[in-house]
């Protein structure tokens, strides 16, 4: 099957996500049957990538400028924070292109089981952005799933009494499901019809 440079390769590719052995193999033998032109400009860029991306300082998104384009957007609404579990929510927030307010990326989740706590997670920071800020609304848009649900609720607590607003997406979000996983039209409709949390 080749020498260890290939295998070396199939088993990088293996531990993508959405990627077995299988799939590996296919992808290496597709990038090594022409390496000028699909291997070499990948390399390229994943070094190129390597290099530049880093963690913005002010909500968590990877950019290759600190703030992120997006926290340093004027035309952004600076009233609205969206907080969302990772990266990939953020993405999938943005591909939407209904939502013009600010980001918050948590890193993760509360859960008790899994020995995740407010110390763990980028919420204290969040808590921060707040005071003395022209924030009016905190959006959740958490996974509808138990550590989403003790995630919502800890921030909602936190949060309220600084008198900003706090919703989360409604409709469209099925339980267990992540905003990663969701089409555009189904994110749109759960971003619009977000529910107030303490509202009845």
């Amino acid at each position: 099957m080749g020498g260890p440079e290939i295998a070396r390769l199939i088993a990088l590719l293996a531990r993508l996500p959405g990627l077995g052995p299988r799939s590996a193999r296919r992808a290496a033998l597709w990038l090594l049957r022409e390496p000028a032109t699909r291997l070499a400009p990948l390399a390229a860029a994943l070094g190129a990538a390597g290099e530049a991306v880093r963690q913005c300082r002010v909500c968590g998104n990877l950019d290759s400028v600190d703030p992120c384009a997006i926290c340093a957007d004027p035309g952004r609404e600076a009233g609205l924070i969206c907080v969302v579990e990772g990266v990939g929510d953020l993405w999938a927030m943005e591909r939407s292109g209904l939502y013009r307010g600010l980001y918050h990326v948590l890193g993760g989740l509360l859960s008790a089981l899994g020995g995740v706590g407010p110390e763990d997670l980028a919420l204290a920071p969040l808590l921060a952005r707040i005071p003395g800020s022209e924030v009016r609304e905190v959006i959740l848009a958490l996974p509808a799933n138990v550590e989403g649900a003790t995630t919502m609720h800890w921030l909602a607590d936190q949060i309220r009494p600084s008198g900003v607003a706090v919703s989360r997406l409604a409709q469209g979000v099925p339980i267990g499901g992540t905003l990663e996983s969701l089409d555009d039209g189904t994110l749109a409709a759960a971003l619009r019809a977000r529910r107030y949390e303490g509202a009845p």
